[in-house]
């Protein structure tokens, strides 16, 4: 059977959307294998280049790889196991039990995330300073509960939606409080959706760069922070960069691609729907 052309054609967009946002991961993948001559020759060389590990080597002997990942881990566990804490019962609230405030405190939740970062960040960093926060984990781990709440929230809002009442209403029939409601009857039942939520949150988390770089500096600096410590005021070492940036992304790029199935579901029931 012969597909219309149309197909095709929207077929041939895809693939070069695709390898349009693929390249740069590539290059940057390239780049590190590369020395830092070879790295800003032009024309730029593909693939006929002399391959080297002497980056990875340098960063990870230069750099606290180690310390920067553990801080990572726990940043981003910990943010994204708070934000779901949060957000289930909020959520469940919304769909559940809604007002008529709810619509409009969905879209004022989801209107901070609209607001920039640097619009509040000297509030937040003189509060922080004041109360001992800086450059600590709990403090950028509130932080980045904060910010993803609102999309946790509303992933878990259209999750919960899919779920029939029915079931919820025989629970309480048979005597199930309102916890046991939640965590007995609703969880098992979203639990899909609460991976789905879980993961985005958690690579939100790990990308974060602005909050860490600004609110860290050695003790609690994530992977992000370990990335811009190979700029320096002598220049930057695109070679070293490609690959400390490599070293940071791999971790979640492996997760991700493990669990793409239930990330495309969260993402088109949650954040789309």
């Amino acid at each position: 059977m012969r597909r219309p052309r149309s197909t095709i054609a929207f077929t041939i967009l895809a693939w070069c959307c695709a390898l349009a946002i693929a390249f740069p991961l590539l290059w940057t993948l390239l780049t590190s294998f590369k020395s830092e001559l070879e790295a800003i020759s032009f024309p730029p060389k593909f693939l006929h280049f002399s391959w080297t590990l002497a980056n990875y080597r340098d960063v990870l002997s230069e750099g606290d790889y180690p310390t920067a990942l553990y801080n990572s881990l726990a940043i981003s566990i910990g943010s994204s196991a708070f934000a779901l804490m949060l957000a289930v019962p909020a959520a469940w609230a919304m769909a559940f039990a809604p007002s008529r405030h709810t619509r409009f405190l969905m879209l004022w939740m989801l209107s901070t995330k609209m607001l920039p970062p640097v619009g509040a960040l000297i509030p937040i960093f003189l509060f922080y300073r004041d109360w001992g926060l800086l450059d600590t984990q709990l403090g950028v781990i509130v932080l980045l509960t904060v910010g993803n709440l609102p999309i946790a929230v509303w992933m878990l809002y259209s999750n919960f939606k899919e779920v029939p009442v029915e079931i919820l209403e025989a629970g309480r029939m048979d005597g199930a409080s309102l916890w046991q409601e939640i965590l007995v009857i609703l969880t098992p039942l979203a639990l899909p959706g609460l991976a789905s939520t879980f993961f985005l949150i958690f690579t939100l988390a790990w990308n974060e760069s602005f909050w860490t770089l600004n609110v860290t500096s050695t003790e609690a600096a994530p992977l992000t922070a370990f990335i811009s410590s190979f700029s320096s005021p002598q220049g930057l070492f695109w070679a070293k960069l490609s690959a400390a940036s490599m070293l940071s992304i791999a971790p979640v790029v492996v997760i991700g691609w493990l669990c793409q199935r239930q990330l495309v579901r969260g993402l088109t029931f949650g954040a789309v729907k």
